[in-house]
Protein backbone atom coordinates (compact mmCIF):
# COMPACT_ATOMS: atom_id res chain seq x y z
CA UNK A 1 0.00 0.00 0.00
CA UNK A 2 1.33 3.20 -1.12
CA UNK A 3 2.78 5.41 1.89
CA UNK A 4 2.29 9.50 0.39
CA UNK A 5 4.75 11.57 1.66
CA UNK A 6 3.58 14.56 3.32
CA UNK A 7 5.38 17.95 2.94
CA UNK A 8 7.38 18.81 5.72
CA UNK A 9 8.33 22.24 4.96
CA UNK A 10 8.31 24.80 1.90
CA UNK A 11 10.99 27.08 1.46
CA UNK A 12 11.75 30.24 -1.12
CA UNK A 13 14.97 30.54 -2.22
CA UNK A 14 17.17 33.81 -1.06
CA UNK A 15 19.47 36.32 -3.15
CA UNK A 16 22.87 35.57 -2.21
CA UNK A 17 26.67 36.44 -3.62
CA UNK A 18 29.24 34.33 -3.69
CA UNK A 19 32.42 33.54 -5.31
CA UNK A 20 34.04 36.64 -7.04
CA UNK A 21 30.77 38.75 -6.78
CA UNK A 22 28.61 36.11 -8.63
CA UNK A 23 24.68 36.81 -7.53
CA UNK A 24 22.79 33.56 -7.61
CA UNK A 25 19.82 31.76 -5.27
CA UNK A 26 20.07 29.97 -2.29
CA UNK A 27 17.31 27.48 -1.83
CA UNK A 28 18.79 25.78 1.32
CA UNK A 29 21.81 25.78 2.69
CA UNK A 30 24.13 25.71 5.90
CA UNK A 31 21.19 27.05 8.33
CA UNK A 32 19.25 23.88 7.27
CA UNK A 33 21.47 21.37 8.29
CA UNK A 34 20.83 18.41 9.18
CA UNK A 35 17.16 18.80 7.53
CA UNK A 36 18.56 17.46 4.20
CA UNK A 37 21.37 15.17 5.28
CA UNK A 38 22.99 13.67 3.10
CA UNK A 39 23.01 17.07 1.10
CA UNK A 40 24.38 20.16 2.51
CA UNK A 41 23.16 22.95 -0.39
CA UNK A 42 21.66 23.71 -3.31
CA UNK A 43 22.20 27.27 -5.27
CA UNK A 44 20.58 28.53 -8.21
CA UNK A 45 22.15 30.33 -10.74
CA UNK A 46 20.21 31.27 -13.13
CA UNK A 47 20.32 34.69 -15.10
CA UNK A 48 20.24 36.69 -18.21
CA UNK A 49 22.36 39.47 -16.71
CA UNK A 50 25.98 38.74 -17.24
CA UNK A 51 27.04 40.93 -14.99
CA UNK A 52 25.24 38.92 -12.24
CA UNK A 53 27.71 35.76 -13.25
CA UNK A 54 30.88 37.07 -15.20
CA UNK A 55 33.53 37.75 -12.21
CA UNK A 56 32.56 33.65 -11.35
CA UNK A 57 34.34 31.59 -8.58
CA UNK A 58 37.89 31.41 -8.84
CA UNK A 59 40.24 29.27 -7.33
CA UNK A 60 38.84 27.35 -4.14
CA UNK A 61 39.51 24.59 -1.94
CA UNK A 62 36.81 21.95 -1.37
CA UNK A 63 37.00 18.99 0.63
CA UNK A 64 34.78 16.15 1.97
CA UNK A 65 31.71 16.68 -0.15
CA UNK A 66 30.84 16.06 -3.52
CA UNK A 67 30.14 19.18 -6.09
CA UNK A 68 26.88 18.32 -8.59
CA UNK A 69 26.83 21.22 -11.12
CA UNK A 70 23.93 20.57 -13.91
CA UNK A 71 23.77 23.47 -16.42
CA UNK A 72 20.30 23.92 -18.51
CA UNK A 73 22.15 26.90 -20.41
CA UNK A 74 25.14 29.08 -21.48
CA UNK A 75 28.33 26.67 -20.18
CA UNK A 76 30.75 26.60 -17.27
CA UNK A 77 34.62 26.49 -17.65
CA UNK A 78 36.65 24.43 -15.21
CA UNK A 79 40.14 23.82 -14.01
CA UNK A 80 42.11 22.40 -11.29
CA UNK A 81 45.21 22.61 -9.66
CA UNK A 82 46.43 18.91 -10.93
CA UNK A 83 45.69 20.14 -14.49
CA UNK A 84 42.33 18.99 -15.10
CA UNK A 85 40.28 20.92 -17.30
CA UNK A 86 36.89 20.82 -19.24
CA UNK A 87 33.31 22.72 -19.83
CA UNK A 88 30.03 21.86 -18.88
CA UNK A 89 27.85 22.43 -21.66
CA UNK A 90 24.05 22.78 -21.46
CA UNK A 91 22.38 20.19 -20.43
CA UNK A 92 25.35 19.06 -19.02
CA UNK A 93 26.34 17.48 -15.79
CA UNK A 94 29.48 17.18 -13.43
CA UNK A 95 29.61 15.15 -10.59
CA UNK A 96 32.92 16.23 -8.95
CA UNK A 97 33.91 13.84 -5.67
CA UNK A 98 36.10 16.35 -3.65
CA UNK A 99 37.51 14.07 -1.43
CA UNK A 100 40.60 14.39 -0.09
CA UNK A 101 41.07 17.65 -1.86
CA UNK A 102 40.54 19.85 -4.91
CA UNK A 103 41.91 23.45 -5.43
CA UNK A 104 39.89 24.69 -8.56
CA UNK A 105 38.04 27.73 -10.22
CA UNK A 106 34.61 27.45 -12.17
CA UNK A 107 34.03 30.36 -14.88
CA UNK A 108 30.66 30.88 -16.41
CA UNK A 109 29.53 32.18 -19.50
CA UNK A 110 26.13 32.96 -21.40
CA UNK A 111 25.22 31.42 -24.51
CA UNK A 112 24.55 33.93 -27.57
CA UNK A 113 21.92 35.72 -25.94
CA UNK A 114 23.62 35.84 -22.63
CA UNK A 115 21.71 33.26 -20.88
CA UNK A 116 23.10 31.15 -17.99
CA UNK A 117 21.95 29.15 -15.63
CA UNK A 118 21.76 25.87 -13.88
CA UNK A 119 22.20 24.84 -10.32
CA UNK A 120 24.71 23.28 -7.83
CA UNK A 121 24.25 20.93 -5.03
CA UNK A 122 26.51 19.61 -2.38
CA UNK A 123 26.04 16.19 -1.11
CA UNK A 124 27.96 15.08 1.68
CA UNK A 125 30.67 12.20 2.23
CA UNK A 126 30.20 9.80 5.10
CA UNK A 127 33.42 9.77 7.37
CA UNK A 128 34.56 6.06 5.59
CA UNK A 129 34.90 8.59 2.26
CA UNK A 130 36.42 11.99 3.11
CA UNK A 131 39.52 11.34 2.33
CA UNK A 132 38.98 9.51 -0.93
CA UNK A 133 40.75 10.25 -3.83
CA UNK A 134 39.32 13.32 -5.88
CA UNK A 135 37.48 12.66 -9.08
CA UNK A 136 35.39 14.22 -11.79
CA UNK A 137 32.35 13.06 -13.81
CA UNK A 138 31.96 15.02 -16.57
CA UNK A 139 28.59 14.11 -18.50
CA UNK A 140 26.67 15.38 -21.51
CA UNK A 141 23.32 16.55 -22.22
CA UNK A 142 23.48 12.98 -24.54
CA UNK A 143 24.35 10.89 -21.84
CA UNK A 144 21.66 11.45 -19.87
CA UNK A 145 18.54 9.24 -20.58
CA UNK A 146 14.53 11.23 -20.89
CA UNK A 147 11.83 8.85 -20.29
CA UNK A 148 8.68 9.87 -22.11
CA UNK A 149 5.74 8.58 -20.22
CA UNK A 150 2.30 7.82 -21.91
CA UNK A 151 0.47 10.57 -19.95
CA UNK A 152 3.37 13.61 -21.33
CA UNK A 153 5.23 13.62 -18.40
CA UNK A 154 9.15 13.86 -19.13
CA UNK A 155 11.80 12.44 -16.97
CA UNK A 156 15.64 13.26 -17.65
CA UNK A 157 17.39 10.51 -14.98
CA UNK A 158 20.51 12.30 -13.67
CA UNK A 159 21.12 9.21 -10.78
CA UNK A 160 19.54 7.02 -10.16
CA UNK A 161 16.60 4.60 -12.08
CA UNK A 162 13.17 4.85 -12.49
CA UNK A 163 12.82 1.22 -14.11
CA UNK A 164 15.15 -0.34 -16.17
CA UNK A 165 16.48 2.89 -17.40
CA UNK A 166 19.56 3.85 -15.21
CA UNK A 167 20.92 7.46 -14.99
CA UNK A 168 24.92 7.84 -16.04
CA UNK A 169 25.93 8.40 -12.71
CA UNK A 170 26.37 5.34 -9.97
CA UNK A 171 28.43 3.91 -7.33
CA UNK A 172 27.72 7.38 -5.02
CA UNK A 173 27.41 6.38 -1.32
CA UNK A 174 24.57 7.93 -0.32
CA UNK A 175 22.88 6.40 -3.21
CA UNK A 176 21.02 9.49 -4.75
CA UNK A 177 18.16 9.91 -7.32
CA UNK A 178 18.20 12.60 -9.14
CA UNK A 179 15.87 13.89 -11.64
CA UNK A 180 14.73 16.63 -13.70
CA UNK A 181 10.77 16.20 -14.30
CA UNK A 182 8.27 18.29 -16.46
CA UNK A 183 4.58 17.36 -16.12
CA UNK A 184 2.42 19.11 -19.04
CA UNK A 185 -1.04 20.84 -17.85
CA UNK A 186 -3.97 18.73 -16.91
CA UNK A 187 -2.14 15.97 -15.35
CA UNK A 188 -1.80 14.19 -11.68
CA UNK A 189 1.70 12.18 -11.84
CA UNK A 190 2.91 9.92 -8.92
CA UNK A 191 6.60 8.99 -8.67
CA UNK A 192 7.88 6.58 -5.95
CA UNK A 193 10.65 7.44 -3.80
CA UNK A 194 12.44 4.90 -1.27
CA UNK A 195 11.16 5.15 1.87
CA UNK A 196 13.64 7.06 4.75
CA UNK A 197 15.44 8.42 2.04
CA UNK A 198 15.63 12.50 2.00
CA UNK A 199 13.48 14.32 -0.91
CA UNK A 200 13.28 17.22 -2.09
CA UNK A 201 11.67 18.80 -4.88
CA UNK A 202 13.00 22.59 -6.30
CA UNK A 203 10.60 23.93 -8.76
CA UNK A 204 12.21 25.58 -11.55
CA UNK A 205 9.33 26.10 -14.08
CA UNK A 206 5.57 26.59 -14.46
CA UNK A 207 3.33 25.90 -11.33
CA UNK A 208 2.08 22.48 -9.98
CA UNK A 209 0.09 21.04 -6.69
CA UNK A 210 2.39 18.85 -4.46
CA UNK A 211 0.52 16.65 -2.34
CA UNK A 212 -2.63 18.46 -0.45
CA UNK A 213 -1.72 21.64 -1.64
CA UNK A 214 -4.54 23.75 -2.50
CA UNK A 215 -2.46 26.64 -3.99
CA UNK A 216 -0.30 25.76 -6.85
CA UNK A 217 3.49 26.68 -6.55
CA UNK A 218 5.65 27.77 -8.63
CA UNK A 219 9.17 29.04 -9.64
CA UNK A 220 12.59 28.91 -6.58
CA UNK A 221 10.21 27.38 -4.22
CA UNK A 222 11.30 24.43 -2.40
CA UNK A 223 9.51 21.76 -0.66
CA UNK A 224 11.17 18.96 1.72
CA UNK A 225 9.25 15.80 2.06
CA UNK A 226 8.65 13.92 5.26
CA UNK A 227 9.20 10.17 4.76
CA UNK A 228 6.75 7.94 2.73
CA UNK A 229 7.49 6.20 -0.86
CA UNK A 230 5.21 8.07 -3.13
CA UNK A 231 5.12 12.12 -4.16
CA UNK A 232 2.20 13.01 -6.52
CA UNK A 233 2.36 16.12 -8.60
CA UNK A 234 -0.94 18.09 -10.44
CA UNK A 235 -1.27 20.63 -13.04
CA UNK A 236 -3.73 22.72 -14.08
CA UNK A 237 -3.69 25.46 -16.85
CA UNK A 238 -0.02 25.05 -16.15
CA UNK A 239 2.51 22.36 -16.91
CA UNK A 240 5.37 22.59 -13.67
CA UNK A 241 8.91 21.45 -13.85
CA UNK A 242 11.26 20.13 -11.04
CA UNK A 243 13.99 18.74 -9.52
CA UNK A 244 13.40 15.86 -7.45
CA UNK A 245 16.44 14.87 -5.69
CA UNK A 246 16.73 11.65 -2.87
CA UNK A 247 19.34 10.09 -1.31
CA UNK A 248 20.16 8.27 2.07
CA UNK A 249 21.10 9.83 5.24
CA UNK A 250 24.09 9.79 7.01
CA UNK A 251 23.85 10.75 10.38
CA UNK A 252 26.96 11.76 11.38
CA UNK A 253 28.03 14.82 13.04
CA UNK A 254 28.97 17.70 10.42
CA UNK A 255 31.60 20.05 11.11
CA UNK A 256 31.62 22.64 7.94
CA UNK A 257 33.08 25.99 7.04
CA UNK A 258 33.44 27.17 3.76
CA UNK A 259 33.86 24.93 0.94
CA UNK A 260 35.27 22.14 3.44
CA UNK A 261 32.95 20.08 5.20
CA UNK A 262 34.14 17.40 7.92
CA UNK A 263 33.44 15.81 10.90
CA UNK A 264 34.89 16.94 13.80
CA UNK A 265 36.14 20.93 14.69
CA UNK A 266 39.64 18.73 14.72
CA UNK A 267 39.25 18.05 11.07
CA UNK A 268 38.45 21.08 9.51
CA UNK A 269 40.87 23.53 11.72
CA UNK A 270 43.29 20.71 10.13
CA UNK A 271 42.45 21.26 6.40
CA UNK A 272 42.19 24.83 6.98
CA UNK A 273 46.14 24.68 8.35
CA UNK A 274 46.96 22.21 5.59
CA UNK A 275 45.61 24.18 2.75
CA UNK A 276 47.64 27.29 4.36
CA UNK A 277 51.14 25.74 3.99
CA UNK A 278 50.35 24.04 0.92
CA UNK A 279 49.84 20.52 2.31
CA UNK A 280 46.52 20.41 1.02
CA UNK A 281 46.61 18.20 -2.04
CA UNK A 282 47.15 14.66 -1.54
CA UNK A 283 47.81 12.30 -5.30
CA UNK A 284 46.84 9.32 -3.44
CA UNK A 285 44.07 7.78 -1.13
Amino acid sequence: MANPRIIRRIFKSKPTIEGAGVYLKRAFGFYQVPLFDPFLLLDDFRSKNPADYVKGFPWHPHRGIETITYMLEGKVEHGDSLGNQGVITAGGVQWMTAGSGIIHKEMPSGNQHGFMGGFQLWANLPASQKMTHPRYRDITAEQIPMLHLENGVKIKIISGNIGETNGPVNDIAIDPQYLDITIPPGISHTHHLRKEYTAFAYIIAGKGLFYNQHEPLSNETLLLFGDGDTITVKTKENHVRFLLISGKPLNETIAWRGPIVMNTQAELARAFEEYQNGTFLRQTR
